[in-house]
């Protein structure tokens, strides 16, 4: 039986918080002890749905990036718990916890980088902080695992060759996504005959709402048989107030939805111009439902796809490239696909890849 000490920075739903959810419901039997430690001092939308599974404890304690008495607290902390492993999630900047636990005696230090990209905006001090906490990752963690080869490529550079590295997929159950799903097109007031363009994520920079937010915008204003349905924390929060009340009536958003597999039955085609990724659970999860897709040709989203569906991937920001196939398929009446369902499936087979992160544990 394992006990590890999880690390991240809260328990909003994102990709990384929604991963460790579904790992540790499928895996909780086989850990003695789980600790979900939030380095933010905030849990999140998530934080019941972690306390239903058994053996978790959640810690709420800000850790502060650049306060070193924040860490020299944590090792004495960590003491207590030199028989635990850790893992932190929160990239670059675990260096100075894998540097507690180090020190605390704590043998298994793992970090997992869920981004392939620096999720802050850079300026020379953050950069100088962001490269002397890599090297903490690299001097203190004993495995050091991505979501994405493209991800180990950007934050270790020639330093790939190192044996502490592994990348390891994001595991999708596929079982959430089959069954009776519903059509919300009624609910949403939508015809049959309506074509529909969805997107889920929460808002923010990364997930380049502005394209998608311009490109329906250009649609629905000179064909009104074209609807978006996008949903996601802070979503409608930030765009509601940039559409006009007659593109409302086509371009419909919403906050967080607990019905995200019918959100995506609902679907003709999911939209997805991220400008940064690690690997996107959202768009894997439409594939699996065999959902046409429109997303961005960026490195990591390229390795998540398969070669035969390229011609699906756009620059994120040629809103003009978008427009054309989105218009496109509306005409031709996309249908489901069924080999992209089973090739998902298979890439992304949650029983192996959550096995395989809880060995590395």
């Amino acid at each position: 039986m394992t006990k590890t000490i999880f690390f991240v920075t809260g328990l909003d739903s994102g990709g990384l918080e929604n991963y460790l959810l579904r790992f540790l419901k499928y895996k909780h039997t086989e850990f003695s002890d789980i600790i979900v430690y939030c380095k933010g001092g905030k849990g999140g939308i998530l934080e019941e749905e972690y306390k239903k599974i058994p053996n978790v404890k959640i810690i709420k304690n800000t850790i502060g990036t650049v306060h070193p008495k924040d860490y020299i607290n944590l090792y004495k902390w960590l003491k207590g718990y030199s028989d635990y492993s850790i893992c932190d999630f929160t990239g670059n900047f675990a260096g100075p916890v894998l540097w507690s636990a180090k020190k605390a005696g704590i043998k298994k230090r793992i970090v997992f980088y869920r981004s392939s990209s620096n999720r802050f905006k850079e300026s020379f001090f953050k950069m100088k902080i962001n490269k002397f906490y890599n090297s903490l990752v690299l001097k203190y963690s004993t495995h050091i695992l991505a979501n994405s080869s493209y991800g180990l490529q950007f934050f270790f550079g020639e330093k790939l060759k190192d044996n502490r590295m592994k990348v390891i997929y994001n595991g999708i159950d596929a079982t959430i996504f089959d069954g009776n799903l519903k059509n919300l097109r009624n609910e949403f007031n939508i015809p049959d005959d309506g074509f529909i363009v969805g997107h889920t994520g929460r808002f923010n920079e990364a997930k380049n709402h502005q394209t998608i937010i311009n490109v329906a915008k250009k649609i629905v204003n000179k064909n009104t048989t074209i609807y978006f349905i996008l949903c996601g924390k802070g979503v409608k929060e930030n765009l509601l107030k940039t559409l006009t009340s007659e593109e409302r009536k086509n371009i419909l958003l919403f906050e967080n939805r607990n019905d995200i597999p019918d959100f995506l039955n609902t679907m003709n085609l999911y939209f997805f111009p991220s400008i940064t990724e690690g690997q996107p659970n959202s768009l894997i999860e439409a594939m699996i439902l065999g959902k046409p897709f429109l997303a961005s040709n960026i490195p990591s989203i390229k390795e998540t796809v398969y070669k035969k569906y390229y011609h699906c991937l756009f620059d994120p920001l040629d809103e003009n490239a978008f427009i054309k196939q989105i218009e496109n398929a509306s005409l031709s009446k996309i249908q489901s696909d069924s080999q992209l369902k089973k090739l998902t499936i298979e890439k992304f087979n949650h029983q192996l890849l959550f096995d395989e992160f809880y060995k590395e544990l």
